[in-house]
């Protein structure tokens, strides 16, 4: 077991940016949101010293038993002031909570879901709304906190879908954005600031190019201009650069050196990630979660570096794509993984990862280690899905775009891509650039304040390669004006749902590496390669416990606190049935329509039996769905560690299996089921021919001279792997296909 945590860095602040200018909830519907969040996270105090309306009156003996649990909890030395500050803090107790709450609304939010907000605030306004949906005509904001508390609680089982919508929504909301501004929650327990006995890396010396102010666009020439610098657009700007072409990398996002990383919760999901990870499908059931930083994904993913298996890539082959068969793909599967320093010989398995592994052996089912692209070292770092700061995971700001550099490539940042240019040659249109809006930084070279200049920038090319990712890519080429029917479908999301499981000893679940192990048991339940994968997650406090069950504000409280004792871990689905993502008609942002089908469903509560079985041959002594209205598990004879010896009847328990029964019955019902999504490929799939197609088998955009896309987008179908490797491993042959044509076209000319 590590020793007790210390601070053992101290990353630079990353300021946030002005919040919006307009308030976009007037006073009565901020009343309301806040009623709402203060009942999700109360403050919580004896009867004998409660304030009813403000705060949650629990009997004085149950008020102690509290304190004496969290004291055992907390880290030992931790002052009882604390503890007590804890229980007494409300969601809105600080200003950073609203400020929070504000950005959500102002600027994170779709339209849509702004109106639908605003919509059920207004209604709680008023009486006879508030008797419709709570059943009290009293309006919601001026119940006592134990009444707001117990409507909440009621919305969870309401008959009515839109309440246990917002039951879904806002305890989520509001617990994730506690999490993140809390100021006690990581001392109770006992979470550093950022990964113990971190080296910090070198920052590379990345040369911006900078553009004056003035009047008109700013002319920029190049051989080929890359949209995007996440894994696609990393490994084309260097295979390019190296074959001798002018290249610039054009981002939407600024570029953060190692020294601020790794960020804090509050910063980070809003510096690094598409609308501060806010981004969700149009019924809201999938939360979308995809890096926007320099870098792209590969700066916030969690190392995992999986080669696509042989099923998918047979599977691909026989939609007329020989290549993802050849020899060639694994040519350039292995080289992105030697660039990279992929190997499973230096991970070092923490408690949630061999859990995963010990109770998958002990089951005798399928599981390995899983890679990791962290150049060798051993990279025992928690953290860094909000950036690695030792610059061990070999992530494009760390290896691809300094490759690319050393070999002559430009870089722009702050450049929000427009759309493609293009001109008609021999009647065909053929690209000749980009056009778009390019943001210096501030007066202080941050990002918190308005840019020193903001002007048009036109960049000319005689390749364009778009690798803005699943969510932008199409959206470029449909600016752009092209009309290929098939852009933007075929959207595929490796739908995710999590369990939990609680082991008697502290497992400390935020140190070490985060996704090491998988279970491939249950990968293929059709025979046709759709299935799930039983892996580790992300264990910040702001990304579990989100998804903690929340029952009351005491429970929520008590539940959290108990987190050094818990293993978190996911069960993502190769998801058969797709959705498509579109431009919203008022601000252009990307929109996405999605709905988890019922046949990937089964196969997610597959998966979550599954691992609750790996989870029991582990030692846990009680386990959890994240999903409403499923009890935990709680096992009568609970082993004292993880190798502990266990009953004899095994997973065979029949209370185990009267729970699992009722978990496969309760199944994922909507809407008060949150599916979670990391990986998004497929909406500009690739194809051999146009029809049922966005690009060709080398990348080039159907009906189009000199456009290329190079991202997860082109994925036939899902992955089901982790898609960082199979992305670079495209991209490696999609860009030396490009560097071959222009070869040829020079030779042509001399």
């Amino acid at each position: 077991m590590a020793a007790s945590p210390v601070e053992p860095i101290s990353p630079k602040q990353a300021p946030l940016p002005p919040l919006p200018e307009i308030d976009p909830l007037a006073a009565p519907q901020w009343k309301t949101l806040l009623a709402i969040a203060d009942a999700v996270i109360p403050a919580i105090q004896p009867v004998t010293k409660a304030r009813p309306r403000l705060e949650l009156a629990v009997p004085d003996n149950a008020y102690s038993t509290a304190l004496s649990t969290l004291r055992e909890l907390a880290p030992k030395g931790t002052d009882e002031v604390v503890l007590e500050a804890y229980l007494k803090e409300s969601a809105s107790s600080s200003p950073a909570f609203r400020e929070a709450f504000t950005r959500i609304v102002g600027q994170y939010l779709s339209q849509q879901a702004r109106d639908e907000l605003r919509m059920v605030l207004n209604v709680l306004n008023t009486r006879a709304g508030s008797l419709l949906l709570t059943g009290y005509v009293t309006p919601f904001g001026d119940q006592p906190a134990h009444i707001r508390e117990s409507i909440i609680i009621g919305w969870k089982a309401a008959r009515l879908p839109l309440l246990r919508k917002v039951h879904r929504s806002l305890t989520l909301l509001t617990k994730q954005t506690w999490c993140k501004i809390s100021p006690t929650i990581r001392t109770v327990l006992g979470v550093p600031r950022g990964p113990i006995n971190m080296k910090p890396g070198e920052s590379f010396p990345y040369d911006f190019i900078q553009v004056p102010p003035g009047v008109g666009p700013e002319m920029l020439e190049t051989d080929i201009v890359i949209i995007g610098s996440g894994c696609g657009g990393g490994v084309c700007a260097k295979n390019l650069a190296e074959a001798g072409n002018r290249v610039i990398v054009v981002e939407k996002s600024y570029y953060w050196s190692p020294e601020h990383f790794p960020m804090t919760e509050a910063e980070g999901w809003s510096h690094l990630f598409t609308d501060a990870a806010y981004l969700a499908t149009d019924d809201t059931s999938v939360s979308v979660i995809t890096g926007q930083t320099w870098g792209g994904g590969g700066t916030v993913n969690w190392s995992a570096s999986l080669q696509t298996q042989g099923y998918v890539r047979k599977e691909w082959a026989d939609r007329g794509l020989p290549f993802f068969t050849s020899a060639e793909y694994q040519t350039s599967l292995d080289r992105v993984c030697e660039r990279m320093g992929v190997s499973a010989d230096h991970v070092n398995q923490n408690f949630s990862n061999r859990a995963l592994l010990e109770g998958s052996r002990k089951l005798g089912w399928a599981h390995k280690a899983v890679p990791q692209n962290t150049g060798g070292s051993t990279h025992y770092c928690g953290h860094c899905t909000f950036g690695c700061g030792s610059c061990e995971k070999q992530g494009p700001a760390v290896s691809w775009l300094p490759d690319a550099s050393r070999a002559g490539a430009k870089f722009m940042e702050g450049f929000d891509a427009e759309k493609v240019l293009f001109e008609s040659r021999n009647g065909k249109q053929t690209a000749i650039g980009v056009k778009g809006i390019w943001a210096s930084r501030d007066l202080n070279g941050g990002v918190s304040g308005p840019p020193t200049t903001k002007r048009e920038v036109i960049i000319r090319a005689k390749r364009v390669i778009v690798s803005a990712g699943t969510m932008q890519s199409p959206l470029i080429l449909l600016r752009s004006g092209l009309k290929n029917k098939q852009i933007g479908r075929n959207l595929y999301l490796h739908p995710v749902c999590m369990l939990g499981a609680v082991y008697p000893s502290e497992v400390r679940p935020w140190e070490g590496g985060i996704l090491t192990s998988v279970c491939n048991e249950f990968e293929n339940l059709d025979g046709r390669g759709h299935g799930c994968k039983l892996e580790a997650t992300n264990m910040i406090p702001s990304s579990f416990l989100t998804f903690l069950p929340w029952n009351s504000g005491l429970d929520y409280k008590m539940s959290a606190a108990r987190m050094k004792h818990m293993a978190g871990y996911i069960a993502i689905c190769r998801d058969r049935d797709t959705g498509y993502v579109y431009p919203d008609p008022v601000d252009g942002r990307v929109r996405i329509a999605y709905s988890t089908s019922a046949f990937d469903k089964a196969n997610i509560v597959a998966g979550l039996v599954g691992l609750a079985k790996i989870q029991y041959a582990a030692g846990a002594s009680e386990i959890f769905a994240a999903l409403p209205g499923v009890e935990p598990f709680i096992r009568s004879r609970a082993p004292s560690a993880l190798d502990a010896e266990v009953d004899e009847a095994g997973i065979n328990d029949l209370g185990f299996n009267e729970w699992l029964d009722a978990l496969r019955k309760h199944g994922l019902p909507a809407p008060q089921t949150q599916f979670v999504c990391a990986h998004q490929m497929g909406t500009c799939r690739m194809g051999p021919s146009e029809n049922g197609s966005v690009v060709g088998p080398r990348g080039k955009v159907w009906g189009t001279e000199g456009l290329y896309v190079s991202d997860a987008s082109v994925f036939p179908s899902a992955s089901g792997v982790n898609p960082m490797v199979t992305n670079m491993a495209i991209s490696d042959w999609v860009s030396r296909g490009i560097a071959k044509g222009l070869r040829r076209e020079e030779g042509a000319r001399l």
